[in-house]
């Protein structure tokens, strides 16, 4: 009976975002468009962000501990990028053409990550790997991809088919920190093998951090194939200013970025040498891409001014509320007797209802623990992932940590209590 009142009392708070979920199956299958925002029994609908706050339609007012996956990471409705956006627009949403703020973006990407000497933009970090993937095959004349058990690298069919476990007809996987098992696959397959995916950290595998050593071992690797080493830091630029790489003194042919570097706004892209990206060149085009809105200039003046904004020293910041937060969570949940673990690399972290850090990939043998802390952490105003996901935002204090971690307590105390 403890276990329902969680979700009744969920039910009784949110009616409104309930008749428009209900409204919504009619005309959207499932009643949304991503499967990531959908949790049971139905998904918040909210009508506006402010810094780090939400508000839903029976006006209730949510700590953000997610930032739309890590995207926003200076929150919501950030003055500058409102600002670059909205002068972007007064003068035009978007047309065919070069934009001046493309070429800034470029620049600042560039000037950060040391591997990166060109980069072309487009709309989503689906489509960055694609592009990165494209131009391995043109580059190797090979077709086959290499990638983590449970990476996510989008939703290309190659890389979901990786993301699900499998293998497939172009798709290759081994056990994400096992070099031996990716020196393995790249023995066996390194001549049909065009390029290597990996993620510094995994995100959607549970917050995963791989070693320098074992990421390194890997792009060695990789090279001794003959095929490309690709880094995916669409989630990992947060972490420092020349992202993980930087961090870890990795050096990849191709970074894929995405979230941040958009403002909030769609967007993409493909980082690395200008031998591999002059591939695109439309004078000489070896490789075909187009798109109507690559490089849309609203998105990249709201990129520019979310890239700007994120120091090393409002990383740093990040970091410590990370900290702090992770440390007083683990107190917090032994108190009321719950078995609770963190996995934690800078500002993102994922939450596990175990006695040891797990993986968010595949079965989970706390996933009814997860689903009634999520349903109670949202009664009492803080939006984490339904996989406990969270990533902080430089908007963020200490007093605001001070008040997630009383919401927490909360949380924590019904989820422990519906237990028994």
């Amino acid at each position: 009976m403890q276990r329902q009142v969680i979700e009744s009392r969920y039910r009784e708070l949110t009616a409104s975002s309930a008749c428009a979920f209900s409204e919504a199956k009619r005309w959207l299958p499932g009643g949304c468009s991503r499967q990531a925002g959908f949790w049971h029994p139905y998904p918040l609908t909210f009508v506006r962000g402010e810094t780090c706050y939400l508000w839903d339609l029976d006006g209730r007012r949510y700590i953000d501990l997610l930032g739309n996956y890590t995207a926003l990471v200076h929150g919501h409705a950030y003055p500058p990028i409102v600002a670059a956006a909205r002068a972007r627009t007064d003068d035009s949403s978007c047309w065919v053409g070069n934009n001046e703020e493309q070429v800034r973006l470029a620049q600042l990407l560039v000037e950060r990550v040391g591997s990166v000497e060109q980069v072309r933009f487009t709309n989503s970090g689906t489509e960055a790997a694609n592009l990165a993937l494209m131009i391995a095959r043109r580059w190797t004349g090979r077709d086959k991809v290499l990638m983590a058990r449970g990476g996510y690298h989008g939703s290309l069919m190659e890389f979901e088919t990786g993301f699900g476990g499998a293998t497939g007809p172009l798709t290759c996987i081994a056990q994400y920190g096992d070099l031996p098992a990716f020196q393995e696959v790249l023995s066996q397959e390194g001549e049909s093998i065009a390029a290597v995916f990996l993620e510094p950290v995994m995100g959607a595998g549970g917050v995963i951090s791989g070693s320098q050593e074992f990421i390194e071992g890997v792009r060695e690797a990789a090279h001794s194939a003959g095929a490309l080493f690709v880094l995916d830091e669409v989630l990992t630029l947060r972490l420092a200013r020349g992202g993980r790489q930087a961090q870890l003194g990795v050096t990849p042919d191709l970074t894929l970025f995405g979230k941040l570097i958009g403002g909030g706004f769609p967007v993409g892209a493909v980082g690395g040498g200008r031998e591999l990206l002059e591939l695109f060149d439309p004078a000489n085009p070896r490789i075909f891409h187009t798109g109507t809105f690559n490089a849309n200039p609203v998105t990249m003046a709201a990129g520019v001014a979310s890239v700007e904004a994120l120091t090393a020293e409002r990383i740093d910041h990040m970091d410590a509320l990370a900290e702090k937060l992770k440390t007083e969570l683990l107190q917090a949940a032994s108190q009321v007797g719950l078995a609770l673990s963190i996995n934690h690399t800078g500002s993102i972290m994922n939450l596990f209802f175990s006695d040891s850090p797990g993986t968010a990939y595949g079965a989970r043998d706390d996933q009814e623990l997860m689903a009634r802390f999520h349903l109670a952490a949202l009664n009492h105003g803080l939006f984490l992932a339904p996989r406990g996901l969270i990533a902080l935002s430089t908007v963020m204090s200490g007093a605001i940590i001070d008040e997630v971690l009383e919401r927490a307590v909360a949380a924590l105390a019904d989820t422990a209590a519906a237990e028994l």
